[in-house]
């Protein structure tokens, strides 16, 4: 079983996941916490307020509905933070990475150009024997 691979790709469909839950979350909240979360502007900032691991403005909620809700919002605000954590710290490692890539590629360069020079010795080396070695056959 294959690991999962997080990169910066992941970024884009991230928010916009945590964007449509945000929006969905703030229906939910205002339909199953009518006590606490009286409308949907209010549940929108019910939704914000979990996702961005707040807690809970008010009071926790009542039913089962928002409970369920509150903790998939809670879960996708954490996982929404984690990306966007990981695609800045990725950031500044490339920046810091850049410099030594360069070397390394330059190096890279410089060896391959080296390896091919000795290829076309050998084979001038190759050319120049096999002459020699046709003539000291017997016919």
């Amino acid at each position: 079983m294959g690991r999962l691979q997080l990169s910066r790709r992941w970024l884009k469909p991230g928010l916009l996941v945590a964007g449509v839950a945000l929006v969905l979350g703030a229906g939910a909240g205002a339909a199953f916490e009518t006590e606490s979360v009286g409308s949907y502007w209010r549940g929108l900032w019910w939704a914000v307020s979990l996702m961005t691991t707040v807690g809970f403005i008010g009071q926790p909620p009542q039913s089962a509905g928002g409970a369920v809700v509150s903790v998939v919002l809670m879960v996708i605000g954490f996982l929404l933070l984690s990306l966007l954590s990981a695609a800045l710290a990725s950031l500044f490692v490339r920046q810091d990475e850049e410099p030594f890539e360069r070397r390394e590629n330059a190096l890279d360069d410089e060896v391959l150009r080296t390896l091919a020079l000795i290829m076309e010795r050998l084979d001038d080396l190759d050319k120049r024997e096999r002459p020699a070695e046709d003539e000291d056959r017997p016919t």
